[in-house]
């Protein structure tokens, strides 16, 4: 039997990190591969196009119900999905209050003590990737996931995002056996964007994996709480979720250490490929044209 591989999925908040992540899980379902995804996100939306349903019960929920989480049972926490997927949702605490961390912790050791991680090839964990705590860097720092793949655009935030997940995964890199296994750039049609991400990949010392171009069937198969690989299997937009599961699952021992960059290397990447002077020059358009006057370049 092939060595259970733990793969995470991190990103920006908003980057479309747990539609990349269900998709592809679902496409390496599909190719027989059998799958547990931990969800650890606190708003538990890691499982929902697996389970078709809104948000899964947590695990923090259901032990707060129960009383604690030793009272709980894995059937209690774990549902299976699409293709035989099983899922959990770790959860967190009310916004503002407690560490949301402290539900990724919990559950990772709930699962490993109760069995979950027998007879699966794959675990994977979608975590949050604007958080910086801890808690969230637990499945990196207690050496659980040990590939990560970064869903990022070309937007500036996401790659800043993305930079900030790279100084993470270096912080524990020797400590552990993390590696950067490549970054999955989510297509936002912004300009120059597979340039971008192939120059930010690069400049980390890894590759980019894929780049999923951006298709509105994606949110019509999300309406119905599904993935795109259930939803419309002949469709374009399923065959590059089968193409970027096939390149994870062919991406065995090639993750990298990264080299992350400062703030002012990620400004001078986007100056390059004439980003920053567009935009800069298009906000100056856009006013110019507001009071009606021409505007001088």
């Amino acid at each position: 039997m092939a060595a259970l591989r733990q793969i995470a999925f991190y990103g920006k908040g908003g980057i479309g990190k747990s539609t990349t992540s269900q998709n592809t899980l679902a496409a390496l379902a599909e190719m027989g591969q059998k799958i547990l995804i931990v969800g650890c996100d606190p708003k538990a939306d890691s499982t929902r196009l697996i389970l078709h349903q809104k948000a899964q019960d947590t695990i923090l929920s259901l032990a707060a119900e129960a009383g604690s989480v030793e009272d709980l049972e894995l059937e209690d926490v774990m549902k299976v999905g699409f293709n035989d997927i099983r899922c959990v949702e770790s959860g967190g605490p009310e916004p503002g209050v407690g560490c949301a961390g402290r539900g990724v912790i919990t559950s990772i050791n709930f699962l490993e003590e109760n069995g979950a991680y027998e007879g699966v090839d794959y675990v994977s964990y979608d975590v949050l990737g604007d958080v910086v705590c801890g808690g969230f860097a637990m499945p990196i720092r207690e050496n659980k996931a040990q590939e990560i793949y970064i869903v990022m655009s070309g937007e500036m935030m996401a790659m800043y995002a993305a930079n900030n997940i790279s100084k993470g995964i270096l912080k524990y890199a020797n400590s552990g056996g993390v590696r950067l296994g490549g970054l999955v750039c989510n297509e936002r049609q912004t300009d120059k964007e597979y340039e971008l991400a192939e120059s930010l990949a690069g400049k980390l010392g890894t590759k980019l994996i894929y780049f999923v171009p951006r298709d509105n069937i994606v949110q019509h198969a999300e309406l119905r709480r599904m993935t795109c690989i259930e939803f419309a299997p002949e469709s374009k937009q399923a065959e590059h979720y089968r193409n970027l599961a096939t390149k994870i699952h062919a991406n065995v021992g090639n993750g990298t250490i990264p080299t992350p960059i400062t703030m002012d290397e990620l400004e001078d990447l986007l100056m390059e490929h004439g980003i920053m002077k567009a935009v800069d020059e298009s906000e100056i358009g856009k006013k110019a044209s507001e009071l009606g006057l021409t505007a001088v370049a």
